[in-house]
């Protein structure tokens, strides 16, 4: 049903995973889809899904870590609908790896799609929401932004800063209450992104269990354009993670240290790899086809965070 026929909704990394399911769901409702990502051919794949949906999309290859090619999104959007009402951030990449053996160009192209590509984003689009006195703004940050993750240095501070841009633009905008800034924060997502990054750690990697379907988070972005809300966390083990790290930062990001040693001590090896930091990934698909193997394996972290909030309580009572 065409419940929206006159909104238009730009995203970015929409070519796999998260973004290509919220594309769909966007559709669905009738949105106009503005489709971006590198890899154009991916970008056609899903425009086929969109139209079959109900929607209406158009494709616009970008590359979020060069501000002039979002500017050239924000107006080939504008110049094909007249409007922009919603606008996704939601490229991410990864560079796993012990930090000083992960090169530096690595770290710094991570920093450059996951923070500035959302702040190009967010800096093509205002003026737009501003003149028209509305408009949503929905950042796609994960549980990495509450959170430091052990061997993924960049991709915690490009969420970590993510996490504050995203409160900074709430406060400036504050006074124009039809502009709503948004966060998402999912936790483990069964994706092929884990497979798509840069892996310097010569081992297979897996995001642990339990692992959300992709679906799931993009119906809860979806789900943003009815109740928009500053923070969204999805996921069973977001809040025990969160309130850990808030009672005991370091005792967290140890215990995960340890819980990822034991991962890569029994993973199997593989060559190290740039992954998609500089060219588009390979395989567009919206699962990652990694909760078939996910076993009961993933309880130790909902556990370690219960383990660590028990602690310091214990410790506060002392």
């Amino acid at each position: 049903m065409n419940t929206n026929p006159n909104k238009t909704a730009v995203l970015t990394g929409a070519s796999s995973g998260i973004g290509r399911a919220t594309a769909v769901r966007l559709a669905r409702r009738g949105l106009n889809v503005v489709l971006a990502a590198r890899d154009v051919a991916a970008l056609e794949v899903v425009r086929r899904e969109c139209e079959a949906a109900g929607g209406h999309a158009v494709v616009v290859p970008t590359d979020v870590t060069d501000p002039e090619q979002v500017v050239a999104l924000a107006s080939k959007a504008i110049g094909t609908f007249g409007h922009i009402d919603i606008w996704i951030n939601n490229v991410g990449i990864g560079a796993v790896g012990a930090f000083e053996h992960v090169p530096v160009a690595a770290h710094k192209r991570v920093i450059e799609a996951n923070l500035l590509g959302h702040m190009y984003g967010t800096h093509a689009v205002l003026p737009h929401f501003r003149q028209r006195k509305r408009g949503l703004l929905i950042n796609m940050i994960s549980l990495g932004g509450w959170t430091g993750a052990p061997y993924a240095a960049a991709y915690s501070a490009s969420k970590f800063g993510l996490r504050g841009f995203s409160e900074s633009i709430r406060a400036e905008t504050s006074d124009m209450p039809g502009i709503r800034i948004c966060e998402v924060y999912p936790t483990f997502v069964d994706t092929p992104g884990v497979r798509h990054g840069g892996n310097y750690t010569g081992k297979h990697l897996a995001p642990p269990p339990p692992m959300l379907d992709p679906r799931e988070v993009a119906t809860a972005v979806v789900s943003l354009l009815d109740n928009p809300r500053a923070s969204t966390l999805v996921g069973s083990i977001a809040w025990p993670v969160r309130i850990a790290h808030s009672l005991a930062p370091d005792l967290s990001a140890r215990i995960t240290r340890v819980l990822m040693d034991i991962g890569f001590r029994r993973a199997k090896r593989v060559p190290l790899s740039d992954g998609n930091l500089y060219a588009p990934s390979q395989g567009h698909g919206v699962d990652g086809g990694f909760r078939d193997s996910s076993g009961k394996v993933g309880m130790p972290i909902k556990a370690g965070a219960i383990a660590v909030i028990a602690f310091a309580a214990w410790r506060a009572l002392r």
